[in-house]
Formats: structure tokens, sequence, C-alpha cells
């Protein structure tokens, strides 16, 4: 049986479905629970110490979600060859787009953190802390750095390390540009959906493999 915790956050996710935060009752979210108020209180200390938990927890599954999908997407049958690179980046950062976009249109905590439209929906209080940049390219900036921007980063992030193997000074400044070229528009699609979530992944990969391959063939130039 999940933990009291897992229960409480699972009964008030399930409470912002249907009706805004400020309609949410503790009490209510402790009876969906199968805890006392109590129970409740002593777990989040107040409606606003809930509500970061909720969306940390949030958060931090949609980008082991991001995560997956990275790992997940398949691989060119032949990573040494000319393009290939290109091509593996592209099936990468389209894998990524097809989960964040239909996450987004799941979850409204996640819509609402990855836009920065926190309506109704999203508390006030309740910026993402999440876990901190790895890598030179990820901006330092505190576990607790709020909203969209920290969620941005690190689905970036998170991508340049998939696409590139590595994170670090080694990585191309193209590869790197070409990973955020590609959140944000992914983002874009979040924001103002103009397509099913196949062609928005396909206008990704085509933009990845575009500038990934344009740097490639630029070193090759360069090389001979």
């Amino acid at each position: 049986m999940p933990a009291a915790r897992e229960l409480l956050l699972d009964a008030a996710f399930a409470a912002l479905r249907s009706r805004p935060w400020n309609g949410v009752r503790m009490v209510d979210v402790a009876a969906a629970a199968g805890v006392s108020r109590q129970t409740l209180y002593n777990e989040f200390g107040s409606k606003d110490g809930l509500a970061r938990a909720l969306v940390r927890r949030e958060a931090e599954a949609f980008l082991a979600g991001v995560e997956r999908a990275l790992a997940a997407a398949p691989a060119t049958a032949a990573p040494a060859a000319a393009g290939a690179v290109a091509a593996d980046a592209g099936a990468r950062c389209a894998a990524a787009a097809c989960w964040i976009l239909r996450t987004a249109r799941a979850n409204p905590l996640v819509r609402a953190a990855l836009t920065g439209c926190r309506g109704d929906r999203l508390p006030v209080a309740a910026a993402p802390a999440l876990p901190a940049p790895r890598g030179p390219f990820a901006p330092a900036a505190p576990r607790s750095a709020p909203g969209a921007a920290a969620l941005t980063d690190a689905v970036r992030e998170r991508t340049v390390r998939a696409v590139s193997g590595t994170a670090g000074e080694r990585v191309p400044e193209a590869v790197q540009w070409a990973c955020e070229a590609a959140v944000r528009l992914t983002l874009s699609f979040v924001v103002a959906p103009g397509a099913s979530d196949e062609e928005a992944a396909a206008q990704v990969a085509r933009l990845v493999r575009t500038l990934v391959g344009e740097h490639d063939a630029a070193g090759s130039r360069t090389d001979q």
C-alpha cells in the first residue's frame, strides 16, 4: 500500500483535475486519501507545502519521462556514417517532443509549469524545486529555481547529454544550440498547438538534423 504521503499527493492531484487550487480543501484531500487531516499537516505543514510537494513530484516525474524518451529513441544503424549523428539527434529530440506534448496535454500542472501560465491550476507558491543542472552548458541555478525557465533548462540539459553522450565542454556548440532549438520549438507547440504530436515531432527532428548536419558538413570540409 502506498505511503500516506503519496496517497495525499495523489488525492490533491485528482482534486485539481476538477477544481481550481483555491477550491481544494485540505479536509477533502485528507478524506480522499483515507487519512486524518492532522496526518496531512504533519506531512506537508500547510496547503502551500502540499502544493510545492505536488508540483515537485510532477516535475520530477516529467523529467524522468523525458530521459526515458531520449534513451528509448531508435538509434541509427551506423553511428559512424556521415549524417548518422544528425539522424540520431533528430530521432532522440523527436521522441522527447512527443513525450513532452502528450504529458503537457494530460497533466495541467506540467503544462502550467512549462508555459508559466499558472492560471488557477498551479498555485503561486508551488514553483517546482528541480535537480541542479549539470554540465557547463547548464546555467548555475539554485535547486528551488522557479517556473518555466528552470524546467526548460532541465529538459535542455538532459537533451544535450542524451544527444551527445556526454555533458561538458566536449559537446560541440552547434549540438548544444540544436538541442536548445528543439526544446524551444517543442514548447511552442505546447503553448499554441498547430499540428499533431507526430507532425510536431517530425518538425523538431528536421530542425535538429539540419543544424547538426550543417555542423558535421562544415567540420568535414575543414578536415579536408
